[in-house]
């Protein structure tokens, strides 16, 4: 797993504070950036990123859309503001071969990239935001760690 250089641990046991961290960690992202999403299922990937797409979205004044995770399908895409979003799911995959056919690499520098379950590539990756989902000590509370290189993020939270 990926260990930035800066980290910052942050609550997110309600949907509020999903919401408000993922919109505040969202005017960070620009083409080229990878976010690697790693955590338990049901801990608040998917949410996360709902509301990260909504929120710019609604920045740029585009009608906001139903975000899911692309688990059957591998990779949603969103068009905002001509900044193009992958949205990938590689819960399903068991061979890192199969990442050869969805073109991850080919396309980091153009778009910006959400990898929710990464384990398989991210030993291979250089750079990287990593957001680390957990279930504290109960299933009520959950936070999320920040980690990244890039000082301007971890500095704002």
């Amino acid at each position: 797993m990926h260990i930035g250089t800066n980290s910052k641990k942050l609550d997110i046991s309600s949907e509020i504070n999903t919401k408000n961290v993922s919109e505040r960690f969202a005017e960070f992202l620009k083409p080229g950036d990878l976010v690697c999403l790693f955590g338990d299922l049901g801990v608040g990937k998917t949410t996360f990123i709902k509301y990260l797409i909504n929120y710019l979205q609604k920045k740029f004044q585009e009608n906001t859309t139903e975000v899911s995770s692309p688990t059957f399908n591998i990779l949603n895409e969103y068009k905002i503001n001509n900044i193009n979003i992958h949205h990938y799911d590689l819960y399903r995959l068991k061979d890192i071969r199969e990442i050869d056919n969805l073109g991850i690499y080919e396309e980091l520098k153009n778009n910006i990239t959400l990898i929710e379950w990464p384990e398989i590539i991210s030993k291979n990756l250089k750079d990287f935001i990593s957001l680390n989902f957990r279930y504290e000590n109960d299933f009520d509370k959950r936070s999320i760690t920040i980690s990244t290189n890039q000082k301007n993020i971890i500095n704002e939270f």
